[in-house]
């Protein structure tokens, strides 16, 4: 059984698909970019993100200022996501903190998202995949998406697709957008600046540091199996026991 959470088949968020095209012979192929976005963070979900466009509307996003979303503001990557729309389809799946921590406890994290990115090739029916693979092999995970999608079209899977392919750079945005968004309803929940969400963010260490070492649960949103939060954990235990020490 491919390692896939029941809870991801229902999991997909999306617009609606858009019009049928009027382009003539190949022109009118649907083409599907995949990419993610909070592989690496310690707080909120990891979200893939997809964007579809007809292969004849591809000049479109460079036109509307697709590029990587690492290479754009906040405020500019917002403004291109909403343009994104009235191009094609934007969708998305958001795995959860304890999907992911589930996943890292079975070093299957790549097997996670490789999940993920089927679940959005078997939501939107392209006729071609271009991808960013987060497996170190690329043609690997290329082949892995395939065969969890049963799709048998092309996959291209490549490393730095979102730098090079607009289609995988709109993805790359859907998939930023959404998790920012994410981010922003746990910090609202928590009343408090929580940072980027990454281990290198002093906000977000800090974060960690007031509600872990106060001996509260973990809150919901941060990933348990992170070394980030097993070593404030552990400092937290070390100051407990000393309190009952000579």
């Amino acid at each position: 059984m491919p390692y896939l959470d029941p809870p991801l088949r229902d999991a997909v968020e999306g617009t609606a698909p858009p019009p049928p095209g009027v382009g003539g012979p190949g022109t009118d192929r649907r083409i599907l970019g995949l990419d993610e976005a909070g592989r690496g963070c310690v707080l909120g979900p990891l979200v893939v993100g997809g964007f579809v466009v007809r292969e004849r509307d591809l000049p479109l996003l460079t036109e509307i200022g697709v590029r990587d979303s690492k290479r754009l503001t906040p405020r500019r990557r917002e403004a291109v996501y909403s343009a994104l729309r009235s191009v094609g389809e934007r969708v998305s799946v958001s795995l959860p903190v304890e999907h992911v921590d589930r996943a890292v406890r079975r070093h299957a994290l790549n097997r996670l998202e490789a999940g993920a990115f089927a679940a959005l090739v078997r939501r939107t029916r392209p006729e071609a995949v271009f991808l960013d693979a987060c497996d170190v092999d690329a043609l690997r995970f290329g082949r892995e998406v395939a065969r969890r999608s049963a799709f048998d079209g092309p996959i291209d899977a490549r490393h730095h697709a979102d730098r090079d392919l607009p289609i995988v750079g709109a993805a790359s945005i859907v998939a930023k957008v959404r998790r920012d968004a994410a981010l922003g309803r746990l910090q609202r929940q928590a009343g408090v600046p929580l940072g980027s969400g990454y281990p290198g963010d002093g906000r977000t260490v800090a974060y960690l540091e007031a509600v872990l070492r106060a001996g509260r649960p973990v809150p919901i949103g941060v990933r348990r199996s992170w070394s980030t939060t097993q070593r404030v954990m552990a400092e937290r235990s070390r100051v407990t026991l000393d309190r009952f020490l000579p």
